[in-house]
Parts: C-alpha cells; sequence; structure tokens
C-alpha cells in the first residue's frame, strides 16, 4: 500500500478511534460515578420502586437522576442503551491494529531481533493471543468464581502476566505492548456485547411481559461492567505507550507492563472509593511511590566512559557521517525510508547545529532506550552510539 495513503488512513481511523473512545470512556466514568453517588431516595420515591437517587447542576441547569432497584412498572416510550460507543470504539481499535501491525506488520510488530516471522505468522499469533485472553476471561467470568472477586482476579493476572511474557518474546516491543491493549480492549467490548447487553435486553423484556425481573441480570451487568472500569486505565496507557520507550524498550518489558497495569487499576480503585465518600489517601500515595520506585528500577544505565576513551577526540565530522547513515532516512526533510514519508516527530537532521539542536532527544532514544534508529532498521552499531555518546558528553548545551 502507498506510504501516503497509509498515513491518511492511520490518521482517520486514529481520530475516529480515539472520539468513539472518549464516547465510551467518558459515558463508562460518569455511569461509575452515578451509581456510586446515588443517595436514599424519599418514601415517595422509594413506593414507586426507586432504590436511589442523585440531584446535579451542570450547564446551568438542575438534574434529578433515579435508578430503580430492578426496573420501572412500565417501559418508556424512548430508552437510551449505550452501547454503539463501545462497538465503535473497538471496530476502530481493531480497524487500527490491523493497518498497523498486521498490513505493516514487518514494519512494525515483526522484529527480527526477537524472533523472525513472516507477516502471516506474525497475524496469526496475535490474532491468536487475542482469542486466548478473551477466551480465557469469557469462560472465567461465566463460572462461579464471579462470585469470589479476589480469586478471579489473581488467576486473571497470572494469565495476563503469561500472555505479556509471551508477546515479547515473538513480537517488536511495541507490537507486544499493543496486542495486551488489544486483549484488554476486546475484554471490555466482550463485557457490554457477551454481559451487559443481553442482561439489559432480559430486563427490558420482563417489564414489557409484565413479570418481575430477575435480580441477577443487574448484578451480572454491574459486574462486567465493574471490570471494565478497572481495565480502563491500563488500556489508555497501552494507548499512549508507544511514545515511551522508556518502558517497552526495557529488557524486561513484559514486567514493567504488568507493574503499570497494577499501578493505573489502583488509581481508578482511588477514585471509586472516593465515590462513596471513602477517602483513602494511601492507595493513591502508594500509587505514585509505587511509580517512582519503577521509573528508578528500569532507568537505562548510564554509559561508563573511560578515561581512554574521554581522550578520544570525536568530530563534528564523524558525528554527521552518522546521523547521515543512520537516521537521516527518516529524519529529513525529504525522507527515504519506504514506510515514513514525513519527518517523524518533526525531527529533522540538516547539520550540525540541528544535530545540536536535538542532543537531548538523541541521548534519550539512540543511547538511553535505544529505540532509534527505530528497531534498529538501519543497522547502527554499539560502536556508533558509543561515538554519538562521546561527542554528546563534550557537548552538552
Amino acid at each position: 500500500m502507498d506510504p501516503y495513503i497509509t498515513e491518511w488512513l492511520n490518521l482517520i481511523i486514529r481520530f475516529a478511534h480515539l472520539i468513539v473512545g472518549i464516547a465510551w470512556i467518558g459515558a463508562s466514568f460518569y455511569f461509575v460515578w452515578l451509581d456510586n453517588h446515588l443517595e436514599k431516595p424519599p418514601e415517595w420515591k422509594a413506593e414507586k420502586g426507586i432504590s436511589g437517587d442523585l440531584w446535579a447542576i451542570h450547564g446551568g441547569g438542575f438534574y434529578e437522576v433515579a435508578k430503580y432497584k430492578l426496573a420501572p412498572p412500565v417501559m418508556p416510550t424512548t430508552l437510551h442503551w449505550f452501547k454503539w460507543e463501545a462497538y465503535t470504539t473497538w471496530i476502530t481499535g481493531f480497524l487500527l491494529l490491523s493497518l498497523m501491525f498486521y498490513v505493516g506488520a514487518e514494519s512494525y510488530l515483526i522484529d527480527p531481533r526477537v524472533k523472525d516471522l513472516t507477516q502471516w505468522q506474525a497475524i496469526g499469533l496475535g490474532l491468536g493471543s487475542i482469542i486466548v485472553g478473551v477466551g480465557s476471561y469469557e469462560i472465567l467470568v461465566r463460572t462461579k468464581l464471579k462470585d469470589h472477586g479476589l480469586i478471579l482476579a489473581v488467576i486473571l493476572f497470572t494469565i495476563a502476566t503469561a500472555l505479556s511474557y509471551g508477546l515479547t518474546q515473538v513480537f517488536s516491543a511495541r507490537g507486544a505492548y499493543m496486542h495486551m491493549g488489544a486483549i484488554l480492549g476486546t475484554i471490555m467490548a466482550g463485557n457490554v456485547f457477551f454481559g451487559i447487553m443481553p442482561s439489559q435486553r432480559a430486563l427490558v423484556k420482563a417489564v414489557e411481559d409484565g413479570e418481575t425481573p430477575d435480580s441477577k441480570y443487574g448484578l451480572n451487568a454491574k459486574l462486567r461492567s465493574t471490570h471494565n472500569t478497572y481495565i480502563t486505565l491500563p488500556v489508555l496507557f497501552i494507548m499512549i505507550s508507544n511514545h515511551y520507550p522508556i518502558t517497552y524498550n526495557h529488557s524486561a518489558n513484559w514486567l514493567v507492563l504488568m507493574a503499570i497495569i497494577v499501578i493505573t487499576a489502583a488509581v481508578r480503585q482511588y477514585f471509586v472509593l472516593r465515590h462513596f465518600g471513602k477517602h483513602k489517601p494511601l492507595v493513591l500515595v502508594g500509587s505514585v511511590v509505587a511509580t517512582v520506585v519503577l521509573a528508578y528500577l528500569i532507568a537505562p544505565k548510564t554509559v561508563e566512559i573511560t578515561a581512554e576513551q574521554k581522550l578520544h577526540v570525536v568530530t563534528n565530522t564523524q558525528v554527521q557521517q552518522i546521523i547521515e547513515d543512520r537516521c537521516t532516512a527518516c529524519h529529513s526533510e525529504t525522507p527515504t525510508d519506504d514506510i515514513f514519508t514525513s519527518a517523524q516527530g518533526g525531527v529533522i537532521f540538516s547539520d550540525i547545529a540541528s544535530i545540536k539542536q536535538w542532543a537531548p532527544r538523541i541521548q534519550a532514544r539512540v543511547i538511553g532506550s535505544k529505540d532509534m534508529p527505530f528497531m534498529n532498521k538501519t543497522k547502527m552499531t554499539d560502536e556508533e552510539r558509543l561515538t554519538l555518546s562521546l561527542w554528546l558528553s563534550k557537548n552538552k548545551g
């Protein structure tokens, strides 16, 4: 596919994914907040079957919201379902995953340094991991384990850890992270499709048939909705993770990912508790401390420069030659790379002044995380990285 067309498709699908994702997550967060803030209604409302109500002010108006214990005696003419936000988020996400990591498997998904795969092998492994991950969740959440939250959480976390490790052994680091995101995102959409919507349809049908709705349907929908709220922040992190090689390029990147999943889920727990009026600052403080500790543990090792190496003179000409050979295919005014047709991140190396301008980025991405060149496509050597490091050490500021 023409790289220019691919870039436009990427932009359009990514933008659509962002919009519908905001709509889904916004609605999800709002309803979790709403459910947790409902107060005991006055007696006249309780007699109508209302279990909780809430008053709010927004946009210059007052709102009165009421939740029925099971369902209203008569179904209203208009009933809003809140499902397409989830479905369109999954659809656009899968299209984006397919475009970038399946159509573009050789550029983004396959890293010969990890495992030399064919495009179809990579696609098969990617789709297979999603099926295994989502299938495992669906099987477990339909058993009696659903009534034992902690045990279920431990089992699911163990499966997720195994998948995270396995994916990093066959895919590029970015590809592995994105497939974990695809697994979690599909579980969330599946919770809507397989759990929440069928339960809600059963409740509506019961009311329409003049029957008393079975409370198990509401409980099942709420359980899956609760699972979704804790998965949301990990998925959001994975969505932006490709911008932060300090996480996915670590040698234990699978473990880093699982640590971040735990931290973000804990942050969500803090705010869920706040909804109930329970202020647990230790949960939030613990998450912050854990983040700092994680950042310290995965910090790239400083390149040790010996006294003898410090005496070695690295000229601007040498540096320019390395940058030209290894970096300008993507980072120039007229890139020659077969995938990246415009200077990525707006970084352009045209002369020694521009190299000095981007010195901090070179230090972080080329010397530190070694994320650049992209999957070492131009085969930069460790010796060349050392040469750049020597030059940078003498040209700070």
